[in-house]
């Protein structure tokens, strides 16, 4: 056991290092050396754990998205209501990129790009949580909170590309300073969007018409 979990602390600690050096040099402009000067390991220990550096920038989402995943799980199941699930997954977005930036230049600048990503089990893993989305779009609809009519792909997309897009853009220059200002205009935005709207009610105007031929509108 002692052994099983030096080794998984030694992998960890790799898979950080490579985090920090992807997100500073790229993936292609980093190399295995530079991975293991960050560690403080050699390379041939690097290569022990990790056949390649492809191998490597792979392995990087696994047990943090699985983390994740879990945690909104056990949090959206203790939240009442469409629409504050949504407010709070959006919110935690927002918070775990910003609280993770070099996490979020790597996953939104390099694994986005990489088309043999879509086949890792860590893909899989992001996949489920990002259909938590629509998961909650159908039970508002289910509940009468949200329009039947709406389009639940498109919804999802304006969401997630939302964020994806602040995030983008916060690493590539510096804004905004503070994701968690954009919550609450993010989720109304959206809310507006797929709230079921109240019917309009019937208005009955009365108009009554004097002798003098002058009128009156109740």
């Amino acid at each position: 056991m002692a052994v099983s979990s030096k080794s998984e602390a030694r992998r960890d600690q790799i898979q950080r290092a490579a985090e920090k050096v992807f997100a500073r040099s790229g993936f292609q402009e980093s190399t295995i050396s530079d991975i293991a000067k960050e560690a403080g390991l050699s390379d041939a220990t690097i290569y022990e754990y990790f056949a390649s550096k492809e191998e490597l920038l792979f392995s990087i989402p696994g047990e943090l998205t699985l983390e994740e995943k879990e945690f909104l799980e056990f949090h959206l199941a203790h939240v009442r209501g469409a629409g504050n699930k949504l407010r709070s997954l959006i919110y935690h977005y927002l918070w775990f990129w910003q609280s993770h930036p070099d996490y979020a230049s790597v996953a939104m600048l390099i694994l986005k790009q990489n088309r043999k990503f879509v086949d890792t089990e860590a893909y899989r893993i992001i996949q489920e949580t990002y259909r938590m989305i629509p998961d909650i779009i159908r039970d508002g609809i289910a509940s009468g909170e949200f329009d039947p009519s709406i389009r639940i792909g498109v919804a999802t997309s304006m969401v997630l590309g939302a964020i994806e897009h602040m995030v983008v853009h916060r690493l590539l220059h510096g804004k905004p300073d503070d994701l968690l200002d954009y919550v609450d205009y993010l989720t109304d935005t959206v809310l507006r969007g797929i709230q079921k709207q109240d019917s309009a009610k019937d208005v009955t105007v009365h108009v009554t018409v004097n002798a003098d031929g002058s009128h009156s509108v109740k």
